[in-house]
């Protein structure tokens, strides 16, 4: 398929089967993996436009990559020009990327590398980190001027605001007082913009300061939030979770929402005219260890029990009194080459290390948007109501909110 193609989403119509339909809210297709970069070494040929392809075979035809800094927006501009109609960008300074906001930082691109999900145990940056007026003028300055252009030179391409919020799971990556300094001074930039864009919001172990600052901006019920925004990758508490819902945000659902019991009972109460789907790839994919994995196991039927036959049991008793006449048989001897276990959840493409690529397979431990199937069935799964129901919501929300859902 060319890049430039795009498949539109499949209506639902009356009667006939169900084709899930999904759009990704959060994907870092900028991120040099999957240009088969790592760590500035090519491991492996670029296969972007296989990673498109493949979201695409599984009805995943909307993709919103996530711009998390210059470097990441820029670049999901270019992505967004090649496939339109199917690749829409956000840009924003993700947290932890806002250390150049700080007087210790120089304002310059990144290696266009995101940050992994996951906590680190580092040592945090000290807090004794100024913001920079300067250099904070500039940013914001440069960062309009970003968002300004994409409006003029790719009419529709940049549909939200962000990554941007707060994350204090990770000031090694940036301090408290300058993830304050840069959500404030880019709240400010949104309600500047003409006309506002929706946010795409990120909220780790920051909840008070999240929804205080929010507040702040946009009044006690966000009544000056003109488009709306999602809080992606959440993974909070059920109270703040309804706190979000109450002040009219979406929630973002991906593999990282799903570890545990407690994340699981979450998601269990997000409510579906609230709920967004997503990958957060290359990272945040569903693992075996997450509670959440049993969603996708399928249920084998017991095999029945044969029903009792006189005749033969008569002619096995006779087999075993003549079996211990006989002296015992050796112990038949092990394959030395391991059996390969079936997988317990289906996989639709070969999975293969990046050393070891070859065309058409996945990386392994590289997420991808054609996982999304995996995220709705969790979602449907733990709430008890069926995939369609599940796709058919999100999609509904992410449309009205972000402006997707349009002919090209």
């Amino acid at each position: 398929m060319a890049a430039s193609e795009s498949l539109d989403p499949t209506p639902v119509v009356a009667g006939s089967a169900y084709r899930p339909r999904y759009i990704d809210i959060g994907i870092n297709l900028a991120d040099p993996i999957f240009r088969g970069l790592y760590h500035g070494k090519q491991r492996h040929p670029d296969d972007l436009s296989a990673v498109v392809s493949r979201a695409q075979e599984v009805g995943c035809s909307k993709l919103i990559i996530t711009g998390s800094d210059f470097t990441s927006s820029r670049h999901a501009l270019e992505i967004a020009r090649e496939y339109p109609g199917t690749v829409y960008t956000t840009a924003g300074i993700h947290p932890c990327s806002s250390s150049i906001f700080s007087t210790s930082h120089k304002h310059v691109d990144t290696d266009g590398h995101t940050m992994p999900c996951d906590p680190d145990p580092s040592q945090p940056i000290p807090e004794d980190q100024e913001p920079d007026p300067e250099k904070t003028a500039k940013v914001i300055a440069d960062l309009r001027q970003l968002i300004e252009d994409a409006q003029s030179s790719s009419p529709g391409a940049l549909v939200a605001f962000g990554e941007f919020g707060l994350d204090y799971d990770r000031l090694h990556y940036c301090s408290r007082t300058i993830q304050l300094h840069s959500f404030a001074a880019q709240l400010d930039l949104v309600l500047a913009l003409r006309p506002q864009l929706p946010l795409f919001l990120h909220s780790r172990a920051a909840h008070a300061d999240f929804v205080g600052l929010l507040k702040a901006k946009f009044g006690e019920r966000l009544e000056r939030l003109k488009k709306g925004g999602v809080v992606h990758s959440f993974t909070g508490t059920v109270d703040e979770m309804r706190e979000l819902m109450d002040l009219g945000l979406y929630i973002g659902t991906n593999g990282c929402s799903f570890k545990t019991a407690d994340n699981c009972a979450v998601v269990r109460d997000i409510h579906l005219d609230r709920l967004m789907l997503e990958t957060d790839g290359p990272w945040c994919e569903v693992r075996p260890s997450h509670e959440g994995w049993k969603y996708l196991v399928e249920s084998k039927p017991p095999t029945p029990a044969p029903t009792p036959d006189p005749a033969a049991a008569e002619g096995t008793a006779q087999q075993q009194q003549q079996q211990q006449q006989q002296p015992p048989a050796k112990p038949a001897q092990k394959s030395k080459k391991p059996q390969k276990k079936e997988p317990e959840v289906p996989e639709r493409w070969k999975s293969v290390k990046k050393e070891k690529w070859v065309e058409g397979a996945m990386i392994k431990g590289r997420n991808e948007p054609c996982m999304i199937e995996r995220v709705a069935k969790i979602v449907a799964g733990i709430k008890g109501v069926s995939v369609e129901e599940v796709c058919e919501a999100a999609w509904k929300n992410t449309a009205r909110v972000f402006d997707v859902d349009k002919e090209t």
